[in-house]
């Protein structure tokens, strides 16, 4: 076993575990936005926070794994990698995603949300796009 296959396994690993609230998270906004309930508001607020600073983490530990990924194939390999721009390019986007989940969390919290649960639910598919065109161009490296 190699540290490049250890890398790639906790960087997949991390990967998943972070994306598993990445799509859990909107949807808790969707539900929080169309409730009316106060007391569910309460637990929402709850729900949401600890699911985020559950799952930063791990989005942390996808990155640290990602850039020894790199770091370990070498600059020549990588400045050939075209798919591998575009992929960063797009995780980048995730990477501020996640960001802007902590400034609808904090709407949440300060009872500022002015966002439709339609807003939440076409902004939990966004990853979900996002994700597919990584796992492409990671997979068929077509450029």
């Amino acid at each position: 076993m190699t540290t490049l296959l250890v890398f790639k396994a906790l960087h997949v690993f991390f990967m998943v575990a972070w994306f598993a609230g990445i799509f859990y998270l909107p949807r808790l906004f969707v539900y929080h936005a169309s409730s009316q309930s106060a007391e569910c508001h309460e637990e929402f607020k709850v729900m949401e926070r600890r699911l985020l600073y559950f799952v930063t983490p791990f989005a942390a530990l996808t990155l640290v794994f990602g850039l020894l990924l790199v770091y370990s194939y070498g600059s020549s390999w990588f400045n050939v990698s075209s798919w591998l721009h575009y992929k960063l390019v797009l995780v980048s986007l995730l990477y501020i995603y996640h960001g802007y989940c902590f400034k609808l969390l904090a709407d949440f919290k300060h009872n500022r949300n002015r966002r439709s649960p339609r807003f939440y639910r076409i902004f939990n598919e966004l990853p979900v796009l996002v994700l597919l065109a990584i796992i492409l161009l990671a997979y068929l490296k077509p450029m």
